[in-house]
């Protein structure tokens, strides 16, 4: 038969299940704006019946519940919507470093603009050398010429050392970003050590759950990673979630390499074209690689020169990124990166700035060098032929925007504004000014120009024999640079476009999960008035037991008194 004092242990454990579920609850509401918190429930369990099935059980009608217990606390979270978060925020990481990259660009170009931007003070420099063909002779006119060509030089020069300095700001935002991917690694890892040592025992560490997935979730900014979890072995309970094992994809979905193992970690490292570990600014990014602590005692975590380990990524494949989307993909296609080598073993880059670097380059030296062979086909102002340059530093292309620069030894005299060397004469002015417009596609006739035989000077630019060598030759100068701006506009408005478009499934995911793992205080408050009147009836059903058994203690056996 059953204890006299079965309703009280069946009362008092209702009266400690609620009291845990309280405490929780008022766990909850006070964690109710903790970043990262998810919300937690008390898993009550029925305590064993009695009797237990046995041949030798009691002879009393069926078996007889002993009460309720907290059987677990545990958070209240969906990794399936935790997997969808971090995707959309990896994408979200990537374009919007893209769209900040490009719309930086947008800025320093500052095109369409009247003032500012190329296009406005190079239609002045044309604009003076048709008032130059006008009056060829005017002193003022000349002056004009030299100063507006100086304008030129100048936007040039700014230009492409804004792009040089923003391309360095992004250089150092990937050292940063890297610096902050192997912190969060590294507290992963500690996480996972503290997990591993508190599931076994059959313990659930809610908050640490909590801030690892923070952690991961900061992480899927950078890098697009796969999360696996590992059980911790043990006496660890069925809904433990074990240690997580997080690898690198690439951009097919691949693991590339294992970053996060249990409680090890390895460094992420970025290697410039020369092959050693080095400013990540000093040049385009040629791997990506992942070190290990070490080998060499003497050295240190932060020296990973010395602890080249596990393996070397290449950051490339085909002259294509080789991991996938997340913020420092999106920095690094920014920066720039090499693809490959030329036949001379050169680094080959790709990359926002850097193309945009080399298309600046070439307009400028195309323009340098057309303006200076021009020149030289007419005759300065005391009627002889040119012989200075106009522009100077133009020995490559490379680099050419930020060398070129106005002859320091021309004078006002110097310039060619004459065909023929004629008083009057201006045709030449004319055909310096229509450069920017020539059609460099097709052989180019000179105004008045002509050569020795009385045949029009021809102007053919390519790589055949007598060619003028430029690199832009199937355009004019102005489509040209139209072309750079307008799919410079282009890419920014999809950028900005897609950043958007994430920024929204970002903000949808992350209200469907937080609909599941966030605090409800209204859910909570109905919460703490249920458990409280659970507890309430609990204790009422002590006080009922007791009186039950006064009366049987108290009240009987007193026949014959």
């Amino acid at each position: 038969m059953t204890s006299t004092f079965h309703g009280l242990e069946v009362a008092k454990r209702g009266m400690m299940a609620q009291q845990t579920a309280l405490y929780t609850t008022s766990q909850n509401i006070a964690n109710a704006n903790t970043p990262g918190y998810s919300r937690q429930r008390v898993n009550f369990v029925q305590t064993e019946p009695y009797p237990a099935a046995s041949m030798n059980r009691p002879q009393i009608p069926g078996q007889m519940g002993t009460g309720v217990e907290a059987g677990s606390i545990e958070r209240v979270r969906e990794q399936f919507l935790d997997v969808q978060y971090r995707n959309e925020n990896n994408k979200l990481g990537y374009w919007d470093s893209r769209s900040t990259a490009l719309s930086r660009l947008e800025d320093v170009f500052a095109e369409p603009s009247d003032n500012d931007g190329l296009s406005a003070v190079m239609n002045e420099f044309w604009q003076s050398l048709q008032d130059l063909s006008v009056n060829p002779e005017n002193e003022g006119a000349r002056s004009v010429v030299l100063q507006r060509a100086q304008g030129v030089v100048d936007t040039f020069h700014y230009l492409s050392n804004s792009i040089s300095d923003i391309q360095g700001d992004l250089g150092n935002q990937i050292s940063v970003g890297i610096k902050d991917v192997n912190s969060i690694l590294k507290q992963i890892a500690e996480l996972n050590q503290q997990i591993g040592a508190v599931e076994p025992n059959g313990y659930l560490p809610n908050d640490l759950y909590d801030e690892r997935d923070r952690l991961v979730d900061q992480l899927s900014t950078y890098l697009n990673v796969k999360v696996e979890k590992m059980p911790s072995g043990g006496n660890a309970l069925d809904i433990a979630e074990g240690q997580y094992k997080i690898t690198l994809l690439d951009a097919n979905g691949n693991s590339i390499a294992t970053l996060v193992d249990g409680s090890q970690f390895n460094q992420l490292g970025f290697s410039t074209e020369d092959g050693k570990y080095t400013s990540v600014v000093s040049g385009p990014i040629k791997n990506i690689e992942v070190y290990t602590t070490p080998n060499d005692p003497s050295q240190t975590e932060s020296d990973p020169v010395a602890g080249i380990g596990v393996a070397s990524i290449d950051f490339y494949t085909s002259g294509n990124v080789n991991f996938s989307q997340g913020k420092l993909r999106g920095l690094m296609e920014s920066y720039g990166y090499q693809t490959s080598t030329d036949a001379g073993g050169n680094p080959i880059v790709a990359g926002i700035y850097p193309e945009m670097q080399d298309k600046l380059d070439q307009l400028a030296y195309t323009f340098g060098t057309l303006f200076n062979t021009v020149q030289k086909l007419g005759f300065d102002l005391e009627g002889n032929q040119a012989s200075k340059d106009f522009f100077t530093n133009l020995s490559t292309i490379e680099n050419a925007a930020s060398n070129i620069q106005l002859n320091s030894d021309l004078q006002t005299k110097d310039i060619a504004a004459s065909s023929n060397g004629l008083p009057g004469d201006g045709k030449n002015a004319i055909n310096l000014g229509n450069i920017f417009s020539m059609d460099l596609s097709k052989d180019i006739t000179l105004e008045g120009v002509k050569n020795s035989d009385g045949t029009p000077v021809i102007l053919s630019v390519g790589k055949d024999p007598g060619d003028i060598d430029v690199p832009i030759t199937t355009s004019t100068i102005n489509s040209y640079y139209e072309g750079i701006i307008g799919g410079l506009g282009v890419a920014s408005q999809q950028a900005q476009r897609l950043s958007n478009n994430s920024n929204s499934l970002v903000q949808s995911a992350d209200e469907r999960r937080q609909s599941v793992s966030s605090v409800s205080l209204d859910e909570e408050m109905t919460n703490l008035i249920k458990f409280q009147h659970a507890y309430n009836a609990a204790a009422r059903n002590i006080t009922v037991m007791d009186e039950m058994l006064d009366k049987v203690i108290n009240g009987m056996g007193v026949v014959g008194r």
